[in-house]
């Protein structure tokens, strides 16, 4: 066997047990913050990072990475539980209402899990966005189109199937002007989106050896997440001291 058909062997058991162990975690999350946003005042010139789940999942599935975040960069986090099966635009007027709840002269990053990316996307490329978002993420999005998809006899499912209508209106809106910065993260092992887990523009990260829900709490994707809006922090702060020199 080759050296290269080794690695790749091994990234695959790798994968596996990954998606074991988030399964298992996330079965005693999942119940948790089963609610809909709540208003959340921060004061001027902070980071607020707001992540929408996945389909089947809660906020709960969450946890781990907002605690994360908070810890590693001083962010406050917020999120909602959704349901599911309804489509897309439905998630993203959710993320509307949740983002004109928190009030302040904030930064706002958005961040997705699976279909939270790609309502995400919509929101700030189809619904208007907000002054203070200041970049989104996605985590395992399938803005490709997920094949499964086509067996959900739901919204949500016509939305992300491969070849929908909106996926390629948000492929089209965002290779013509991406406006808010974006970055797609994938899983090498995601067998739920086995290819098109990138936007059609901005950066791209791979993570080898993960599959679909262990994206969310891999050491990778972790690190990844928390650079991205330390780099914004780091640029604010610049700003600010130009403008007080």
């Amino acid at each position: 066997m080759s050296d290269e058909r080794k690695s790749s062997v091994r990234n695959s058991l790798e994968g596996v047990r990954r998606e074991a162990v988030a399964i298992a975690r996330q079965a005693t999350l999942i119940y948790r913050d089963v609610r809909g946003s709540r208003p959340m005042w921060v004061r001027p010139d902070r980071d607020v990072v707001m992540l929408v789940h996945g389909l089947f999942a809660t906020a709960g599935v969450l946890r781990p990475l907002r605690r994360d975040i908070e810890a590693r960069t001083g962010a406050y986090t917020t999120s909602f539980t959704h349901p599911p099966g309804p489509g897309i635009p439905s998630i993203a007027r959710d993320i509307a209402r949740a983002v004109r709840a928190i009030s302040g002269d904030v930064r706002i990053h958005l961040l997705g899990h699976s279909i939270g990316g790609i309502a995400v996307r919509y929101f700030v490329q189809e619904l208007g966005s907000d002054s203070r978002i200041v970049q989104t993420l996605s985590i395992g999005s399938p803005f490709g189109g997920a094949p499964p998809a086509r067996l959900f006899p739901a919204p949500v499912g016509r939305d992300i199937a491969p070849g929908s209508a909106l996926l390629g209106r948000l492929a089209q809106g965002a290779r013509e002007r991406l406006g808010v910065p974006h970055v797609s993260i994938a899983g090498l092992e995601d067998h739920v989106v086995p290819s098109g887990a990138y936007l059609a523009a901005g950066e791209r990260v791979s993570v080898a050896g993960c599959g679909h829900n262990s994206l969310l709490y891999h050491p990778r994707v972790v690190a990844e997440v928390v650079s991205r809006i330390a780099h914004v922090q780091a640029a604010a702060a610049v700003r600010d001291a130009r403008v007080a020199g």
